[in-house]
Protein backbone atom coordinates (compact mmCIF):
# COMPACT_ATOMS: atom_id res chain seq x y z
CA UNK A 1 0.00 0.00 0.00
CA UNK A 2 1.48 3.53 -1.00
CA UNK A 3 1.50 6.11 1.59
CA UNK A 4 -1.10 8.11 -0.38
CA UNK A 5 -3.27 5.04 -0.13
CA UNK A 6 -2.45 4.77 3.38
CA UNK A 7 -3.90 8.03 3.96
CA UNK A 8 -7.06 8.19 1.71
CA UNK A 9 -9.61 5.68 3.76
CA UNK A 10 -12.87 7.34 2.12
CA UNK A 11 -13.43 9.07 -1.28
CA UNK A 12 -13.53 13.20 -1.13
CA UNK A 13 -16.02 14.52 -2.64
CA UNK A 14 -14.44 17.87 -4.43
CA UNK A 15 -11.90 15.74 -6.91
CA UNK A 16 -9.87 19.49 -7.59
CA UNK A 17 -6.22 19.48 -6.51
CA UNK A 18 -5.46 18.74 -2.73
CA UNK A 19 -2.77 17.45 -0.75
CA UNK A 20 -4.20 13.82 -1.29
CA UNK A 21 -4.17 15.07 -5.59
CA UNK A 22 -0.76 16.25 -4.86
CA UNK A 23 0.61 12.72 -3.01
CA UNK A 24 -1.45 10.26 -5.61
CA UNK A 25 0.55 12.07 -8.28
CA UNK A 26 3.86 11.30 -6.46
CA UNK A 27 2.34 8.03 -5.73
CA UNK A 28 1.69 7.13 -9.07
CA UNK A 29 5.26 8.33 -10.59
CA UNK A 30 6.97 6.49 -8.09
CA UNK A 31 5.44 3.07 -8.67
CA UNK A 32 5.45 0.69 -11.49
CA UNK A 33 2.84 -1.35 -10.11
CA UNK A 34 0.18 -0.94 -13.13
CA UNK A 35 -2.88 -1.98 -10.53
CA UNK A 36 -1.62 0.73 -8.48
CA UNK A 37 -1.51 3.02 -11.14
CA UNK A 38 -4.31 2.66 -12.39
CA UNK A 39 -6.33 2.73 -9.46
CA UNK A 40 -4.88 6.04 -8.81
CA UNK A 41 -5.28 7.60 -11.73
CA UNK A 42 -9.32 6.56 -11.56
CA UNK A 43 -10.22 7.68 -8.30
CA UNK A 44 -7.71 10.69 -8.02
CA UNK A 45 -5.71 11.97 -10.65
CA UNK A 46 -7.77 11.50 -13.32
CA UNK A 47 -10.76 13.81 -12.24
CA UNK A 48 -8.53 16.03 -10.79
CA UNK A 49 -7.04 16.83 -14.14
CA UNK A 50 -10.27 16.88 -15.92
CA UNK A 51 -11.72 18.94 -13.97
CA UNK A 52 -8.28 21.20 -13.91
CA UNK A 53 -8.75 21.14 -18.04
CA UNK A 54 -12.29 22.74 -18.04
CA UNK A 55 -11.44 25.07 -15.59
CA UNK A 56 -8.50 26.52 -17.94
CA UNK A 57 -10.70 25.99 -21.18
CA UNK A 58 -13.04 28.68 -19.13
CA UNK A 59 -10.42 30.79 -17.05
CA UNK A 60 -8.61 31.23 -20.48
CA UNK A 61 -11.59 31.46 -23.09
CA UNK A 62 -10.08 28.97 -24.89
CA UNK A 63 -13.98 28.18 -25.69
CA UNK A 64 -13.72 29.96 -28.60
CA UNK A 65 -11.52 27.71 -30.10
CA UNK A 66 -13.34 25.54 -32.57
CA UNK A 67 -14.13 21.98 -31.76
CA UNK A 68 -13.06 22.59 -28.83
CA UNK A 69 -14.91 19.90 -26.88
CA UNK A 70 -12.47 17.63 -29.31
CA UNK A 71 -9.93 19.72 -27.91
CA UNK A 72 -10.29 19.16 -24.76
CA UNK A 73 -10.87 15.48 -24.69
CA UNK A 74 -7.18 15.29 -26.89
CA UNK A 75 -5.88 17.50 -24.15
CA UNK A 76 -7.31 15.16 -21.09
CA UNK A 77 -5.78 12.26 -23.01
CA UNK A 78 -2.56 13.87 -23.71
CA UNK A 79 -2.26 14.48 -20.15
CA UNK A 80 -2.73 10.89 -19.00
CA UNK A 81 0.85 10.14 -21.64
CA UNK A 82 2.97 12.58 -20.01
CA UNK A 83 2.19 11.72 -16.34
CA UNK A 84 5.60 9.80 -15.94
CA UNK A 85 7.41 13.01 -16.65
CA UNK A 86 6.52 15.01 -13.53
CA UNK A 87 9.66 15.06 -11.25
CA UNK A 88 8.75 16.36 -8.01
CA UNK A 89 12.03 16.51 -7.00
CA UNK A 90 12.06 19.57 -8.93
CA UNK A 91 10.58 21.36 -6.49
CA UNK A 92 7.37 22.02 -8.46
CA UNK A 93 3.93 21.16 -7.22
CA UNK A 94 2.06 18.83 -9.57
CA UNK A 95 -0.94 21.48 -10.16
CA UNK A 96 1.33 24.28 -10.67
CA UNK A 97 3.56 21.43 -13.44
CA UNK A 98 -0.23 20.52 -15.22
CA UNK A 99 -1.61 23.62 -15.53
CA UNK A 100 1.48 24.97 -16.77
CA UNK A 101 1.66 22.74 -19.31
CA UNK A 102 -1.91 22.34 -20.19
CA UNK A 103 -2.56 26.29 -20.46
CA UNK A 104 0.87 26.23 -23.39
CA UNK A 105 -0.92 23.39 -24.94
CA UNK A 106 -4.47 25.12 -25.87
CA UNK A 107 -2.25 28.65 -26.49
CA UNK A 108 -0.23 26.16 -29.21
CA UNK A 109 -3.91 25.37 -30.67
CA UNK A 110 -4.81 29.18 -30.32
CA UNK A 111 -1.95 29.99 -32.27
CA UNK A 112 -2.23 27.27 -35.18
CA UNK A 113 -5.33 27.97 -35.55
CA UNK A 114 -4.96 31.49 -35.98
CA UNK A 115 -2.30 30.76 -38.74
CA UNK A 116 -4.69 28.36 -40.42
CA UNK A 117 -7.60 30.92 -40.22
CA UNK A 118 -5.68 33.11 -42.39
CA UNK A 119 -5.03 30.74 -44.82
CA UNK A 120 -7.91 29.99 -45.48
CA UNK A 121 -10.00 31.69 -47.47
CA UNK A 122 -13.36 30.48 -49.25
CA UNK A 123 -13.39 30.48 -53.35
CA UNK A 124 -16.46 32.34 -52.79
CA UNK A 125 -15.89 34.70 -50.23
CA UNK A 126 -12.65 35.63 -51.82
CA UNK A 127 -14.10 38.86 -53.47
CA UNK A 128 -15.71 40.14 -50.61
CA UNK A 129 -12.37 39.52 -48.76
CA UNK A 130 -10.21 41.36 -51.46
CA UNK A 131 -12.50 43.98 -50.84
CA UNK A 132 -12.64 44.55 -47.70
CA UNK A 133 -9.17 44.75 -47.06
CA UNK A 134 -8.81 47.15 -49.87
CA UNK A 135 -11.42 49.45 -47.78
CA UNK A 136 -9.25 49.07 -44.71
CA UNK A 137 -6.69 51.51 -44.30
CA UNK A 138 -5.68 49.59 -41.36
CA UNK A 139 -6.84 45.81 -40.10
CA UNK A 140 -6.77 46.67 -36.05
CA UNK A 141 -8.58 43.17 -34.84
CA UNK A 142 -5.21 41.04 -36.90
CA UNK A 143 -3.45 43.18 -34.94
CA UNK A 144 -5.10 43.70 -31.41
CA UNK A 145 -5.57 39.74 -31.77
CA UNK A 146 -1.80 39.02 -32.27
CA UNK A 147 -0.81 41.11 -29.69
CA UNK A 148 -3.09 39.64 -27.40
CA UNK A 149 -2.02 36.31 -28.54
CA UNK A 150 1.84 37.13 -28.22
CA UNK A 151 1.05 38.28 -24.69
CA UNK A 152 -0.92 35.04 -23.64
CA UNK A 153 2.18 33.01 -25.16
CA UNK A 154 4.58 35.30 -23.78
CA UNK A 155 2.48 34.86 -19.85
CA UNK A 156 2.67 30.95 -20.31
CA UNK A 157 6.23 30.76 -21.06
CA UNK A 158 6.92 33.36 -18.32
CA UNK A 159 5.32 30.73 -15.64
CA UNK A 160 6.26 27.29 -17.58
CA UNK A 161 9.71 29.35 -15.69
CA UNK A 162 8.21 28.11 -12.37
CA UNK A 163 10.10 24.89 -13.36
CA UNK A 164 13.25 25.68 -13.08
CA UNK A 165 15.51 25.38 -10.51
CA UNK A 166 16.59 28.87 -9.29
CA UNK A 167 18.54 30.76 -6.70
CA UNK A 168 16.52 32.01 -3.83
CA UNK A 169 17.20 35.51 -5.26
CA UNK A 170 16.23 34.41 -8.55
CA UNK A 171 13.16 33.02 -7.29
CA UNK A 172 12.67 36.39 -5.66
CA UNK A 173 12.71 38.69 -9.02
CA UNK A 174 10.58 36.33 -10.65
CA UNK A 175 7.77 35.54 -8.77
CA UNK A 176 7.81 39.81 -8.35
CA UNK A 177 7.82 40.15 -12.45
CA UNK A 178 4.31 37.96 -11.73
CA UNK A 179 3.23 40.23 -9.40
CA UNK A 180 3.93 43.03 -11.20
CA UNK A 181 2.02 41.18 -14.73
CA UNK A 182 -1.11 39.92 -12.66
CA UNK A 183 -1.70 43.32 -11.22
CA UNK A 184 -0.30 45.51 -14.01
CA UNK A 185 -4.05 47.42 -14.11
CA UNK A 186 -3.31 48.26 -10.29
CA UNK A 187 0.14 49.36 -10.45
CA UNK A 188 1.21 52.66 -12.22
CA UNK A 189 4.80 52.23 -13.27
CA UNK A 190 6.03 55.17 -15.82
CA UNK A 191 9.39 54.14 -17.06
CA UNK A 192 11.87 51.50 -16.68
CA UNK A 193 13.27 53.11 -13.01
CA UNK A 194 9.76 52.56 -10.83
CA UNK A 195 9.89 48.89 -12.02
CA UNK A 196 13.26 48.61 -10.73
CA UNK A 197 12.29 50.01 -7.11
CA UNK A 198 8.53 47.67 -7.45
CA UNK A 199 11.06 44.86 -7.66
CA UNK A 200 13.00 45.74 -4.89
CA UNK A 201 10.10 46.52 -2.52
CA UNK A 202 8.71 43.17 -3.12
CA UNK A 203 12.05 41.38 -3.21
CA UNK A 204 13.94 43.24 -0.66
CA UNK A 205 16.92 43.42 -2.81
CA UNK A 206 19.68 45.79 -3.55
CA UNK A 207 19.92 47.23 -7.38
CA UNK A 208 22.77 45.52 -8.30
CA UNK A 209 20.76 41.95 -7.04
CA UNK A 210 17.87 42.70 -9.07
CA UNK A 211 19.39 43.45 -12.27
CA UNK A 212 21.77 40.20 -12.26
CA UNK A 213 18.37 37.69 -11.51
CA UNK A 214 16.43 39.89 -14.46
CA UNK A 215 19.54 39.73 -16.89
CA UNK A 216 18.57 36.06 -16.84
CA UNK A 217 15.33 36.13 -17.23
CA UNK A 218 16.18 38.37 -20.36
CA UNK A 219 17.88 35.45 -21.99
CA UNK A 220 14.64 33.31 -21.38
CA UNK A 221 12.61 36.12 -23.03
CA UNK A 222 15.19 36.82 -26.20
CA UNK A 223 14.76 32.62 -26.45
CA UNK A 224 11.05 32.91 -26.43
CA UNK A 225 11.27 36.34 -28.74
CA UNK A 226 12.94 34.20 -31.19
CA UNK A 227 10.63 31.34 -31.20
CA UNK A 228 7.74 33.53 -31.51
CA UNK A 229 9.11 35.50 -34.76
CA UNK A 230 10.29 32.07 -36.57
CA UNK A 231 6.39 31.35 -36.05
CA UNK A 232 7.99 28.24 -33.62
CA UNK A 233 5.47 29.05 -31.33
Amino acid sequence: MTKAQGKRTRRKKSYYFTKDHEQAIIDYVASDDIKVRTQLYVEYIGPALSEMVDKIIYTYKFTNLPNIDVLRDDCKIWLTTILGKYDPSKGSKAFSYFSVITKNWFIHKVKKTSIESKREVHYDELPRAVEIEQLSTTNSYNKDREYKEFWMNLWGEIESWDTINMKPNERRVYEAIKIILENSDEIEIFNKKAVYLYIREITGLNTKQVVNNLNKMRERYKTFKKKWNRGDI
